[in-house]
């Protein structure tokens, strides 16, 4: 789990807790952070911010999959931007999920995402945006 934000990071520890198959393995509070971890830590999944200090989510993201291609990315991000959420997906994520419905969407999208599925939060100004089309 990548977020900067320590209390944020612990609520969605609480919101991931709902599912017990689920396990925090590490966390990072900034790009360069989870760069290195993943890279130790092999998750099936990452939870990663965008906005994030030192490298933005999305470079964060780039590096991991260059050195991973299959790695599992979910952005959890207030970032609501049309061209970002594509970005998202256009880099290589799996999922996107907004910080404003994280309560009822992030176990779903981890879900979606663990099963090979893609996954994007609802209420976000992309119609007819199909992430299964525009994946590297």
């Amino acid at each position: 789990m990548v977020e900067d934000f320590e209390p944020y990071r612990t609520l969605v520890a609480s919101l991931l807790s709902e599912n017990p198959a689920l396990q925090i393995i590490g966390e990072a509070s900034d790009g360069l952070e989870v760069v290195e971890k993943a890279r130790h830590l092999r998750p099936d999944l990452i939870l990663m911010d965008i906005g994030l200090p030192k490298l933005n989510g999305l470079d964060a993201a780039t590096r991991l999959l260059d050195f991973n291609p299959s790695e599992k990315i979910v952005f959890l991000t207030q970032e609501t931007d049309a061209d970002v959420v594509r970005e998202s997906f256009r880099i290589g994520g799996w999922g996107y999920v907004t910080k404003q419905q994280a309560k009822t969407e992030l176990l779903p999208a981890v879900t979606a995402v663990l099963e090979g599925k893609r996954f994007v939060s609802s209420g976000l100004p992309i119609d007819g945006f199909d992430p299964n089309k525009i994946f590297k």
